[in-house]
């Protein structure tokens, strides 16, 4: 009947409760709330702004969020308009049981920057619980002899609600025999006591029906009822007698169930049956029914269950003590827990902020938290420390609130995240502690320059490559992260301002690879550089730079070019050799050149083709060509030979050089180079025929002119002995011949000599024809024996082969060939 009428009564508790708030700072950042219990989903409790002093909006701006410590919100947040409202329906006895006040914790967390504060929530009781029997029926043997004013404990009732609106008072049924007495326990509802009024007659009553009403102090109040069944025993003299009223006992809250509490004695005067006394734990709450057993034959009283000092400090225990005859006596054992350390520190994050940037201030907020020790009394003071060295500290903020902020610089490269790990540890003993990480991410920015791999770089390539050829790569690494670590090359302008290093290279500015745009010419350029700037991606971006050095290699591209003798396509150049020199003698050298480097400019000669291959000879290393042996008379006059100068590259390129040789008896032959009789015969210039009749009228007036001057000088003859004595040692140092092959014979012509050069002018060559000694024509005098030349000189006999070829050797050019 009180169970159907629960709900009814419930509800309109529920709607005439009027809601209480009230907001008390008792301390700069806690902040109170009332509530009373059942309240509807939704409903408000709040405005968090307005009490905060914060504008609208700004919750929502600074992302604010709840953070609870048993990690179940009852609460909702609404950012906007900052109203706190009930998340879902609160039951006060699930949430805090017996205990009063019912107060809910949690943090209002907000960001940019870290800030929280503490909210205490009281849920207030309202009487929607009626008090309750777990035994509805309890049956009592009472001996009909049993004395007036003998007390009967009965079973307490137990309501969920607590203060007023717990259990507040029985009432008994009317009846003749017995009446009620109400008692208090220290810790524990109140229990009543049937209290006999009037003596019982088993042969007049043998048994009495009692019922039990135990009502709350709710308005209006709720009640529930039980049914007492009293049986009449026939006389039992002697009820047992316990050796005290009360016994005490102390026991840790971690003793192991089975664990001896207490041991309880009774004893009986009867005899037989009588006299055999049973122990029970008869009409105590459930709690301790769950918690403590006895035995029913030694009085010995032992855990059952877990005891917890943080949820029930003492236990008030009825002990009954039965005989055999139905008798019965009660004890009391009073049982303190003792509280031992047995609960470690609690660690509840509410906030961290993460990733964090590697540039944040000393004392940068990146977490926060708190700590609670359930074993407040014997766990001490809490120590909050890290565990390892970080660069970060714990920095204490109000009651057991830590914030963890940063102690030291972050450098993102060296150290990416960390796990740090919190220790909270009480003072025991013993001492406990509990250890919570907390994983911080570290954010990068862009404090590292791009670094090439090395301090330069050289770089080759060979000539004649084609265009747009990979010829090498730069690379600098950035230990930064995302844009901050990629890298753009580019090429910076010589700081001379000379631009035309970006017609021959070209770099790829996302990998760093370089390529020749055009041919290289190691002829026009061995060597250039340049600076290569990289460039990373970050908002201010950094830079490093680097020199390249390109070598352009040489390639085997230009055959050896020959200077001497000159070979100009027309004609071949000649030398002359008198056909008295010795082998050995050097006839002229080749001079060649190659405009290659290296390996590919060492040139070597070779004799390739000649009219008479065992006449002459070619040093590989020099050029020189010499005689191997002496000139016969059967050896042909003009001697052709073709030189061959090659270089040493791979694959080798060469190239030839002609030259006729004339074997002469002396240096008055009338043409020193001849035609090739394979070619057409030169067709006659016009212009030769002015140039015959200069040189007669020319002729003429010179010998006119000696003649003059021999009728002068013809009285002097003293003067022309003189005279004749200078020529004749003149003649002495000019001895063609001689000195002629001596000169050959030793690489080098002899002293110099004048010659006169007469030119066939109007040809087509313009190419010296001869040359000739220039004298004066003086006579001998009488007796002397003068020899008289074609030309009517007087000159020694052997002066008409007396020829110069206008040059000296080793490399000079001829001058009949130039």
């Amino acid at each position: 009947m009180a169970a159907a009428h629960r709900k009814p009564l419930q509800s309109r508790q529920v709607g005439s409760l009027l809601f209480l708030l009230c907001i008390s700072m008792g301390s700069a950042a806690t902040i109170r709330y009332s509530v009373a219990e059942e309240m509807e989903s939704g409903s408000f409790v709040a405005n968090v702004a307005k009490d905060l002093g914060l504008e609208v909006g700004k919750l929502a701006a600074r992302g604010a969020r709840l953070v609870s410590e048993s990690n179940k919100l009852h609460f909702r947040l609404h950012r906007k308009t900052g109203d706190l409202f009930v998340k879902e329906k609160l039951d006060r006895e699930s949430l805090c049981g017996k205990a009063d006040p019912c107060v809910l914790h949690f943090e209002i967390v907000l960001v940019e920057p870290l800030q929280s504060f503490r909210v205490e929530v009281r849920v207030f009781d309202i009487n929607d619980n009626a008090p309750i029997f777990l035994n509805k029926e309890p049956l009592l043997k009472i001996p009909e002899s049993t004395p007036l004013g003998s007390r009967f404990p009965l079973q307490s009732a137990q309501d969920l609600d607590v203060g007023l609106n717990g259990l507040q008072n029985y009432t008994l049924s009317p009846n003749a025999y017995f009446h009620l007495h109400t008692r208090f326990r220290s810790h524990g509802p109140k229990y009543a006591e049937l209290v006999l009024d009037k003596p019982l007659d088993r042969e007049e009553q043998p048994e009495v029906n009692l019922t039990i009403t135990a009502v709350d102090g709710g308005s209006p109040p709720k009640s529930g009822i039980a049914h007492i069944h009293v049986e009449v025993l026939d006389v039992n003299d002697h009820v047992p007698q316990f050796s005290r009223l009360v016994y005490r006992a102390q026991v840790p809250e971690n003793s192991a169930n089975g664990s001896l509490v207490a041991t309880v004695s009774a004893t009986d005067l009867d005899e037989g049956s009588n006299k055999e006394i049973t122990y029970s734990l008869a009409q105590n709450p459930e709690a301790i029914l769950q918690t403590f057993q006895i035995d029913s034959h030694t009085g010995e009283v032992r855990l059952r269950g877990p005891l917890d000092f943080e949820a029930v400090e003492t236990y008030d225990i009825d002990i009954q003590a039965t005989d055999g005859g139905g008798l019965s006596a009660h004890s009391k054992v009073l049982v303190e827990v003792v509280d031992v350390n047995d609960n470690p520190p609690e660690v509840t994050v509410s906030s961290v902020s993460s990733p964090l940037p590697e540039d944040s201030p000393l004392q940068t907020v990146v977490a926060l938290f708190s700590i609670r020790d359930r074993d407040v009394r014997v766990g001490g003071k809490i120590t909050c420390f890290l565990r390892e060295d970080l660069p970060f500290a714990v920095k204490p903020t109000f009651r057991n609130s830590y914030s963890l902020v940063t102690d030291r610089g972050l450098d993102r490269e060296e150290v990416s995240g960390y796990n740090i790990t919190v220790v909270a540890m009480d003072t025991g003993p013993p001492s406990l502690f509990t250890e919570t990480v907390i994983e911080v991410l570290i954010s990068d920015i862009n404090d590292n320059p791009p670094i090439f791999q090395e301090d330069s770089y050289i770089l080759t390539v060979r000539e004649n490559n084609s265009p747009a050829i990979f010829i090498g790569k730069v690379h600098a690494e950035d230990l930064d992260l995302g844009e901050n670590a990629q890298v753009t090359y580019t090429l910076l302008p010589p700081q001379s301002g000379d631009l035309s290093v970006f017609a021959y290279i070209s770099i790829n500015s996302d990998n760093g690879k370089l390529y020749a745009l055009r041919t290289m010419d190691y002829e026009a350029i061995q060597n250039f550089q340049f600076v290569v700037k990289a460039t990373d991606g970050g908002f201010l971006s950094l830079s490093s730079q680097v020199t390249v050095r390109v070598v352009v290699l040489d390639d085997n591209d230009n055959r050896p070019m020959i200077l001497h003798p000159l070979q100009n396509g027309t004609l071949p150049c000649n030398d002359l050799v008198p056909k008295s020199a010795d082998a050995g003698y050097l006839v002229t050298k080749v001079v060649a050149v190659d405009g290659d480097s290296g390996q590919n400019s060492w040139l070597s000669y070779h004799l390739l083709k000649a009219t008479d291959p065992g006449l002459f000879s070619v040093q590989q290393e020099n050029g020189e060509i010499r005689t191997l042996r002496q000139i016969s008379e059967r050896d042909p006059m003009i001697q052709k030979l073709i030189i061959l100068v090659q270089d040493h590259g791979q694959p080798a390129l060469s190239t030839t050089a002609s030259l006729n040789i004339l074997l002469v008896d002396g240096f008055s032959e009338p043409y020193l180079q001849f035609r090739d009789p394979s070619k057409n015969p030169t067709r006659v210039n016009p212009s030769t025929k002015y140039l015959v009749i200069s040189l007669a009228v020319l002729s003429f007036l010179f010998l006119l002119s000696v003649t003059v001057i021999f009728v002068i000088h013809i009285y002097q003859k003293v003067k022309y002995r003189e005279k004749f004595t200078v020529q004749e040692h003149f003649y002495d140092d000019c001895n063609f011949p001689n000195n002629l092959v001596q000169g050959r014979a030793n690489g080098s012509l002899s002293q110099p000599c004048p010659y006169e050069m007469c030119s066939a002018t109007g040809t087509s060559n313009s190419e010296f024809r001869f040359l000739k000694r220039f004298m004066p024509n003086f006579p001998y005098p009488h007796g002397t024996g003068e020899a008289k030349t074609e030309a009517g000189s007087n000159l020694p006999p052997d002066s008409d082969r007396n020829r110069s070829r206008g040059s000296e050797d080793h490399g000079q050019v001829p001058d009949n060939c130039m």
